[in-house]
């Protein structure tokens, strides 16, 4: 046989290279945007870092120093519990009243008319930006606004001072949540209604559940995976709680600081160049936010595992 009549061999093609290429991107984007800002406001936790007037103190490396004065010697409390509060009030009426959408939505026997446009519409709120939101209900309950003018032409000898009451700021703020994310919920939550096999609700029908028997006993537990990942997602959103409060009480937490949020007062620290407790606030955050995503992916990873029946 002559050599050229052998078979050369086919050069080998390795798409490893290829592939660290592709992801490239991602991994740079995340190291850039993400770790190193993580990494830079951890290390300034430990250190004082403050603006007095005009001279910069720091950067003085203080240890601990920083989240023992977070955590004892601040309102920090406080503002968790307005936190938590304004999340309650808005998240309590905003999962009931998903829960009812999506049962309407998803009930062939009512067969209601329009349902992609209604999902549409409940959708829309949820687009909007949260600074807008707060910024018309700034202008409609406002002394001044058409919400008093309504009132005083309907008997009220003075306005009502929404915006300097706290129980009228909290709810107001609540309920500004509650429109901007019913949406999201009801779709989520429709759609894990829409997963529950439809043999299920038949038999119970036959067996003559009616129903309230139907949501309660077979909806509701089978939804139970994403009631629990809405909760928690919930929360973590609510533990970041800035905007809406933020423009709405013109970044004040009026009266009082009743409505000033956990985000509200590192924003504060921020604004005063005191890097080092701004960098505390945001790690003991970060803490809390990690600790509730562990609770999702364990949950979440039960039905995947077979551990959940």
């Amino acid at each position: 046989m002559k050599n050229n009549d052998v078979p050369k061999k086919r050069k080998s093609i390795s798409y490893d290279f290829w592939g660290y290429i592709f992801i490239a991107p991602f991994f740079l984007a995340f190291l850039i945007f993400s770790f190193i800002p993580l990494a830079t406001t951890i290390a300034n936790s430990f250190f004082e870092t403050y603006r007095d007037g005009l001279k910069q103190i720091g950067p003085n490396f203080i240890g601990f120093k920083n989240y023992y004065n977070v955590l004892f010697n601040s309102e920090l409390l406080k503002y968790a519990s307005n936190t938590f509060i304004m999340w309650i009030l808005g998240f309590i009426p905003q999962i009931i009243f998903s829960l009812l959408l999506s049962v309407l939505f998803s009930d062939n026997e009512l067969n209601l008319r329009f349902k992609q446009f209604f999902k549409t519409v409940i959708y829309m709120p949820n687009l909007i930006m949260a600074s807008a939101f707060a910024m018309l209900f700034f202008i409609l309950f406002a002394d001044s606004g058409p919400v008093n003018s309504i009132l005083l032409s309907c008997g009220y000898t003075e306005p009502v001072r929404f915006l300097f009451r706290k129980d009228t700021v909290r709810s107001l703020v609540a309920f500004m949540n509650l429109l901007m994310w019913y949406g999201n919920t009801t779709l989520l939550l429709l759609s894990g209604i829409m997963g529950i096999n439809e043999s299920v609700f038949e038999a119970a029908r036959i067996d003559g559940a009616n129903p309230v028997q139907v949501f309660f006993k077979i909806t509701v537990p089978q939804l139970k995976p994403i009631l629990v990942y809405v909760i928690i997602t919930s929360l973590i959103g609510g533990l970041q709680m800035f905007d809406v409060p933020q423009v709405f009480t013109n970044g004040e937490g009026q009266p009082d600081r009743t409505s000033l949020t956990l985000i509200m007062y590192l924003n504060k620290h921020l604004f005063s160049k005191n890097y080092g407790m701004a960098g505390a606030v945001s790690v003991l955050i970060f803490a809390v936010t990690a600790v509730l995503s562990g609770f999702v992916y364990k949950f979440s990873m039960k039905s995947y595992n077979g551990e959940e029946k």
